[in-house]
């Protein structure tokens, strides 16, 4: 099951105990990275452009809820309605 992406106007929100701010996110990426090498052979990335990203699995650290999360509106974001309940 995939989890819905966070937009400007939306923030997740745990449907059994409300929490709003602390998730652990399970996340696949597709990302080219420009790496630089300093002469000791140090690698620092520099850019980074994500390709494609999957949001598996978000787990709410409060209740330890596993893909419980809806999408809701952001305080303050003109016009966002929440979207329906995900489940």
């Amino acid at each position: 099951m995939t989890v819905p992406a966070l937009t400007a106007e939306t923030r997740w929100r745990c449907t059994l105990c409300g929490n709003l701010t602390r998730f652990d996110v399970t996340r696949t990426a597709r990302v080219t990275e420009f790496l630089h090498f300093d002469l000791a052979g140090e690698s620092k990335v520099e850019e980074t452009e994500v390709l494609s990203e999957t949001i598996e699995s978000v787990r709410c650290r409060w209740c330890n809820a596993v893909d419980q999360v809806e999408l809701v509106a952001r305080p303050g974001a003109e016009g966002a309605e929440a979207p329906a309940e995900q489940g």
